[in-house]
């Protein structure tokens, strides 16, 4: 696997997918900091732990989840060795069995596809369809890593400006569980 080690800290200069691109920018916009590194398709966990230990920020995983009726859509942030177990969180949240949702809704509700799931999917959710869910475990950390909506970059941003600056800018408010 490919990654270039070196931190860049502005959006990328070369041509990109549009999608990405709104990333950097709703970031610049919002005056968010981020660092960036660019690397081979990352999207399984495993992958990621060398990209975030470069980027020096938790990982974070990020789950698409639905009830059962595929009538309501969660964004789950947790940290990436923690299990996911369904039954706790269908227990915290007051919902019927949960399970991943298919790729089809993705990317219909968050304009992403699989391996790319990110908080920053969120920019696409015009119609507020999805519930953020935020582990509690996270909040200890400074820094998280995510995708900016494609899984060939990753982006370190502080947990306080995602909390603070972007959700509010998108009009989310989290709902914090303990997984």
């Amino acid at each position: 696997m490919f990654i270039d080690p070196t931190l860049y800290t502005t959006a990328p200069a070369d041509e990109r997918a549009p999608k990405e691109m709104a990333c950097y920018a709703l970031l610049d916009r919002l005056g968010i900091a981020y660092a960036r590194l660019d690397h081979d398709p990352a999207d399984t966990i495993e992958v990621c732990h060398e990209v975030d230990r470069l980027l020096g920020a938790l990982i974070c995983k990020n789950l698409f989840l639905c009830n059962a009726q595929k009538t309501a859509f969660y964004l789950l942030m947790m940290p990436g060795d923690k299990p996911f177990r369904t039954k706790d969180l269908s227990k915290q949240i007051g919902s019927a069995r949960l399970s991943f949702a298919p790729p089809e809704h993705m990317l219909r509700c968050l304009d992403i596809t699989p391996g790319s799931v990110s908080v920053l999917g969120l920019m696409n959710d015009r119609e507020h369809e999805v519930k953020l869910l935020i582990d509690r475990d996270l909040l200890g950390a400074e820094y998280v890593g995510c995708h900016p909506c494609v899984n060939t970059s990753s982006l370190r941003l502080r947990v306080r400006d995602l909390l603070d600056v972007l959700l509010p800018a998108l009009g989310y408010v989290p709902t914090f569980v303990t997984l």
